[in-house]
């Protein structure tokens, strides 16, 4: 038991001393600048991973800002492979991205500019808030601080920047679809005029019958041959002519197509029937 416990309390000393020695993501000689467009300094402050500027770095229409630092892990220049600026409004939560140009070295670049600003961070009513990312594949542990404030400062000679919102989907309004009003009947006066001219053919069809010799002498002959075939047959032209009338009058197309179906099958039965007995008759001499 005595050798068990020193040698449990060297597993613990290791164990803390690895935590200890684990490598992290960090940099050093930082410094961000905003230079005017002629090129001369106006600002230049350094900047550090453990405490953000207390000042907004002001960024104008015509001005570049450069951040420079130098990437480190556990305290050792090194290229790591993520490094950023991530500029990040603070009432909308949105973030922009923007790449360091990094050496073998660990010395980084990055440069931004209002037009490279998104223009809905350009619109933010309070200063950006600007951090550095810097991770690496690895166990190191990556970093993601802020460093400083950055304030907007947009040209008053020009308009301000505007953009369309862009298309979410989710729910919307009900959308009420108002379907135009049916096909109506034509005039009664119309329809009665069309109805007594069809009623008048019916006596011009009599007389003809009459002047041509038409004869009714055979109806009784042709019922007694044939009574079903010839009432379906005359009952299934009438039914056909009543179908025509509902559907003017109050159907509608579905309910008629059935309807018609129907008779039509049994015109053409019965009509087949009754025709051929009057073949019959006729090749027989009788008419």
């Amino acid at each position: 038991m005595r050798f068990l416990q020193p040698f449990a309390s060297a597993l613990l000393l290791l164990a803390a001393g690895t935590a200890q020695a684990a490598s992290s993501w960090g940099f050093d000689e930082g410094s961000v600048s905003v230079a005017a467009k002629k090129g001369s300094e106006a600002v230049r402050e350094k900047i550090n991973q453990k405490t953000p500027l207390s000042k907004p770095v002001e960024l104008g229409s015509a001005d570049a800002l450069k951040v420079i630092l130098t990437a480190k892990d556990n305290g050792k220049a090194k290229r790591p492979h993520q490094a950023f600026v991530v500029l990040k409004d603070q009432e909308s939560g949105l973030e922009a991205p923007f790449l360091f140009t990094v050496k073998e070295s660990g010395k980084a670049v990055a440069q931004i500019s209002q037009k490279d600003i998104p223009v809905q961070l350009l619109l933010s009513t309070k200063p950006l808030k600007a951090s550095v990312v810097i991770a690496s594949f690895g166990s190191a542990q990556g970093l993601n601080t802020p460093v400083f404030d950055v304030s907007i400062k947009l040209d008053a000679n020009a308009p301000p920047p505007s953009y369309e919102k862009p298309l979410r989907y989710g729910q919307k309004e009900e959308i009420r679809h108002t379907f135009k009003a049916g096909p109506q009947s034509p005039p009664k006066v119309i329809s009665l005029f069309f109805v007594l001219a069809v009623l008048a053919t019916v006596p011009a069809l009599l007389v003809s019958w009459v002047l041509l010799g038409g004869n009714v002498d055979h109806l009784t002959k042709a019922i007694g041959a044939a009574p079903l075939s010839h009432a379906s047959f005359f009952g299934s032209i009438v039914a056909m002519e009543f179908v025509f009338f509902l559907y003017y009058t109050s159907w509608n197309l579905f309910q008629v197509v059935p309807v018609i179906v129907v008779v039509g099958v049994v015109t053409v039965f019965s009509g087949t029937k009754a025709l051929g007995e009057v073949q019959t008759r006729r090749l027989a001499g009788e008419l």
